[in-house]
């Protein structure tokens, strides 16, 4: 049986489990950070934090605070305080720059001997009668009286530790020392390797103390007590340093940057930007229990629980901030936020594809309604089916469903696309509505509403559901394949014409996109209304114009670009393209199109096209990453700046993405990047809109429900 030490061969820091929460096969731990609230006085820079006599200890540059069953006590009476320790009776000592006290008063040691020139660092009580000082100079002991070290000296001391022989060890600029009955030794001399540089920060023991773990400015080591050494660095997982905080666990080591903090357990996980920390210098870590570790910053504490729940708990925690927060009209989409972050200063906009937003929504609650016949999930999809509905009918134009709507009474939000979009008013007067619908709008529109029709409508549903999708159907066949806007025009992007697809340079990056498209949509008319024009469309598009044969080019693209903003577009006719077509002689091709669109995306981690690609191929598509995803998905659906670039863990890719960014060569995990992850690049370092906005959480309630439904996951 492996011992509870960090065995690095493996690149597993532990191998036992008792600190992560045992998960069943229902049942999974999940982040949540919950920013504690210091009392009046204590000022917000939390600088050393320890547990006492069942309270929590919180020193500031001001005072000592303890928070006991949920209240703070303390007064603010600080001395400019640096740093502080527990000596073995538990006593709590604070120093400043250049003096010493306890916190109670009733023992002296005396002024230390620290020059102007010198700052107290760190403290620790080797025993109750000796102290050792750290400071910006060299070592100081206390036993009785003062005495400077006559060897460790004139460099900066970061950190002292003592092994379970009662060896010590001492972390500085100059060297890592260890105290051994000949005296103190620099282990740079005797032991460790050049790539050190004899800088070090952090010092802490493992395994009962017989291991003593260390950082420089490259890494994390560990001199074991049994030989077997380790070194964790950026090759090998860790995410950044220096690391100048180690608090270790039963089963996981805590880490502390001036840009996040770190956990390493049976894997990395990297807490940085607001999602997670008030400030990404981290001062130091307290590991409260198995589940709860509070983090200080200079800007306040947080704690990081690692919650015991399930996934239909967090569906249901989702929606009911969508209920709160994201239901315009009817339109399910982000919200936005007054006061970055703040979510109670949350307010609803329209955008301009609030149509396909609301569709991937509406589809999430069909799958949950087709699993638990719950009556919300059923109100739910109906009222969402309606938002549709609405969006085709406030137009005024037979089968051309708005981008978006809002009532006339509403304020209106001009678009911010590139392409400006304009409002018109409907021909009620009772809305406006956004025009120049996209592919984008139709695609969801046909994906959604025959989930809608199979698994919630009722008799009179089902019919308003075949009329709605006959009017688009025809609205695209009677004008060329293309959408045709008020002004009696074509639309950008609503364009599946022949002559442009297959004949027009502008059109050669959706030439294989817009013929699976259209080719799904006139499959799905065919279905749901039994015209028979639209079997003759899809055969006329298919024979004259090779658009199965276009299909096999979907996702493809130049060797060096990648478009994430056209998957949702390219997964979705995928779905009722292959459920419409059993006895088509082009199925084939379709499937071996829907296989290399898989093979295009797998290595993103999406779970969304994991499920789709297993639900469509019949076969396992990567679906333990898709649950491991879904399970890691924050319930915090700010969308928070999160910066990765400066990380050690991430190799770089050479070259920039289609959005000109730089991005790594693997997917960043979504706890460490935004949230947002319809059609976004999950290998792009640095993302989101510093708390600007908070998302709706629907690819989390899609991803879930879909797979739920498939029967993948419980």
């Amino acid at each position: 049986m492996p011992s509870d030490r960090f065995i690095f061969s493996l690149l597993l820091l532990l191998t036992t489990a008792s600190c992560v929460f045992a998960q069943s096969k229902d049942l999974y731990t999940q982040d949540i950070k919950t920013d504690l609230q210091l009392p009046i006085g204590a000022g917000e820079n939390v600088l050393k934090l320890f547990t006492s006599n069942d309270a929590v200890i919180a020193v500031t540059p001001t005072g000592v605070f303890r928070y006991r069953e949920g209240i703070w006590t303390g007064t603010n009476k600080g001395a400019a305080w640096l740093t502080a320790a527990l000596d073995p009776g538990d006593n709590l000592w604070l120093a400043s720059a250049r003096s010493i006290q306890a916190e109670d008063g009733k023992k002296s040691i005396g002024q230390p001997p620290v020059s102007e020139k010198d700052t107290i660092l760190c403290l620790f009580w080797e025993g109750p009668e000796k102290l050792l000082v750290g400071t910006s100079m060299g070592l100081l002991v206390w036993e009785g009286s003062w005495k400077p070290s006559q060897v460790i000296k004139e460099t900066r001391v970061n950190s002292i530790a003592r092994d379970a022989q009662g060896t010590l060890y001492v972390a500085t600029t100059n060297g890592l020392w260890r105290r051994e009955a000949r005296g103190w030794v620099n282990l740079d001399e005797a032991l460790m390797a050049v790539a050190y540089e004899e800088k070090y920060h952090a010092l802490a023991t493992l395994n009962s103390g017989n291991d003593v773990v260390f950082s420089s400015a490259q890494s994390v080591s560990c001199i074991a007590g049994d030989g077997n050494h380790w070194v964790a660095t950026g090759a090998n997982g860790l995410p950044y340093g220096p690391v100048t905080v180690l608090r270790p666990g039963k089963d996981c080591l805590w880490m502390g940057t001036a840009k996040g903090a770190i956990k390493k357990d049976e894997r990395w996980h990297y807490y940085q930007g607001k999602r997670w920390l008030p400030d990404d210098q981290v001062q130091d870590i307290l590991i409260v229990d198995s589940l709860r570790t509070w983090i200080a910053t200079p800007k306040g504490i947080v704690q990081i629980k690692r919650q015991p729940m399930t996934l239909a708990q967090k569906a249901d925690s989702i929606e009911k901030v969508i209920a709160l927060r994201h239901n315009r009209r009817g339109l399910i989409n982000r919200s936005m936020l007054r006061v970055p972050g703040d979510v109670s200063s949350s307010y609803q906009q329209n955008e301009d594809n609030d149509g396909l937003w609301t569709s991937c929504y509406l589809a999430a609650e069909c799958f949950r309604y087709g699993v638990t016949k719950d009556a919300t999930a059923k109100a739910n999809a109906i009222r969402t089916f309606e938002a549709l509905e609405r969006l085709e009918i406030v137009s005024g134009i037979s089968g051309y469903p708005a981008r978006s709507y809002a009532a006339a009474t509403d304020s209106i939000t001009p678009s911010r696309s590139p392409h400006p979009k304009k409002w018109h008013l409907s021909p009620d007067k009772k809305w406006y509505w956004l025009d120049d619908t996209s592919s984008d709008e139709i695609t969801g529109h046909l994906f959604v509403l025959p989930l809608f029709f199979d698994l919630v409508a009722d008799a009179e549903q089902k019919e308003r559901v075949r009329q709605l999708i006959k009017r688009i159907a025809t609205h695209i066949v009677d004008n060329d394949y293309q959408l045709i806007d008020l002004d009696g025009k074509p639309t950008r992007w609503g364009i599946w014409h022949p002559d442009s697809l297959n004949h027009s340079t502008n059109w050669m990056y959706e030439r294989g996109l817009n013929s699976l498209q259209i080719l799904s949509f006139m499959k799905t008319a065919s279905h749901f209304t039994g015209d028979p024009k639209f079997e003759e469309h899809y055969k006329y598009l298919v024979s004259q114009h090779g658009y199965a044969q276009n299909a096999l080019q979907a996702k493809k693209f130049g060797p060096f670009e990648t478009s994430h903003s056209d998957d949702i577009l390219n997964f979705f006719p995928y779905y009722n393209l292959l459920r419409y077509s059993h006895g088509d002689p082009h199925r084939e091709m379709y499937i071996e199109s829907l296989e290399r669109s898989w093979k295009a995306v797998r290595n993103d981690r999406m779970p969304v096209w994991n499920v789709f690609a297993s639900a469509l191929l019949d076969k396992d598509c990567d679906l333990e990453i898709a649950l491991e995803e879904i399970q890691q998905y924050p319930v915090d659906l700010v969308d928070w700046r999160m910066e990765n670039s400066h990380r050690w863990d991430l190799p770089k890719d050479p070259l920039l993405s289609r959005a000109r960014k730089p991005q790594s060569t693997r997917p960043i995990p979504t706890p460490e990047s935004g949230i947002s992850r319809w059609n976004t690049n999950p290998k792009h370092f640095d993302v989101g809109n510093g708390g600007k906005t908070e998302d709706s959480g629907t690819y989390f309630l899609f991803a879930y429900w879909m797979g739920r439904y498939q029967g993948f996951w419980k």
